[in-house]
């Protein structure tokens, strides 16, 4: 019996493995740049030639059967394996190349990876940077990133995690028109007095509850007139006279220094583990991936 590995075999494969690992046709499809028909005639073709069924889909949702987990660990590795080597082949041969996707919260994006895309673009001119800027927190492996950056706190334990600069904070700040009109609160539960910009985190319903240190941290569900998606907004409507907002002392240490804001119950604001940069633990790692990681890393 030939067991060659064919083309239509390798294809078929290597579609059933990216939706095995995204456990979804359209996330899959998306890394794979093909429609999620395809990818689904492919997948049907492979179980079909195989004589069981690989994957459960619904609707909703889309899970390994016990055979089809029983494959993405034989296959998933070995073709990991032999993607790295072809990478490797080529960087060997014609330079860095390939595709990076990397997912970052708006802010790490700012502070991290838009200062180093110039000089990556000039040093690696064949990768491709596929790059999301988004504070919602999602699972890497599953989105089909390779790199992530985001604070300490929300690192998952078996990922790779890389400091990037010191410790933050939070401050509360607001405009000296406010603090005359309003006052100062004199502890950050006398917050529930006050006209606070409260900012929902992207996929939560609830606005996020603003966190203080006194002997342990401890949370307050400010209230107010105000609520955005967008910490740049709630920033922006800060300086405006809005009320108070809740903002990393980075983004508002100038404003601070300039007088247009004040800054708010210091001695409550503890720091805070800072941005990591964060990846899946692997054996093998693609050439353009380690040339992005080592660019963030000499850029912080």
């Amino acid at each position: 019996m030939d067991t060659a590995l064919l083309s239509a075999d390798y294809q078929q494969l290597r579609g059933f493995v990216a939706v095995a690992q995204a456990l979804s046709f359209s996330r899959a499809a998306g890394a794979m740049g093909v429609s999620p028909s395809a990818l689904s005639q492919l997948v049907r073709g492979l179980e079909e030639r195989l004589g069981t069924r690989l994957l459960n889909r619904t609707t909703r949702s889309v899970s390994l059967t016990e055979a089809g987990a029983a494959l993405l660990a034989r296959t998933g590795p070995a073709l990991a394996e032999l993607g790295e080597a072809m990478l490797q082949a080529r960087a060997g041969r014609e330079g860095i190349a390939g595709r990076v996707r990397v997912h970052a919260s708006r802010f790490a994006g700012e502070l991290h990876v838009l200062p180093i895309l110039a000089r990556f673009g000039r040093d690696y001119p064949d990768v491709v940077l596929d790059i999301s800027l988004d504070d919602t927190v999602i699972d890497i492996v599953a989105g089909g990133y390779d790199v992530a950056i985001r604070i300490g706190e929300l690192v998952e334990r078996d990922m790779v995690a890389v400091a990037l600069g010191k410790e933050m904070r939070q401050l509360a700040v607001a405009t000296p028109d406010y603090v005359a009109a309003h006052g100062v609160p004199e502890h950050p539960r006398a917050l529930l007095g006050h006209r606070c910009i409260r900012w929902r985190w992207p996929g939560n319903s609830a606005p996020y509850h603003w966190e203080f240190w006194e002997e342990g941290w401890f949370q307050v569900a400010v209230d107010g007139p105000l609520i955005l998606d967008d910490k740049q907004a709630c920033l922006e409507a800060a300086l405006q006279g809005a009320g108070i907002a809740f903002a990393i002392e980075p983004k508002v240490r100038e404003h601070i220094a300039a007088g247009r804001l004040v800054p708010m119950l210091e001695r409550w604001s503890a720091p805070f583990p800072g941005h990591y940069l964060c990846y899946p633990q692997q054996r093998h790692m693609a050439p353009a991936v380690r040339a992005f990681i080592d660019a963030v890393r000499r850029g912080a």
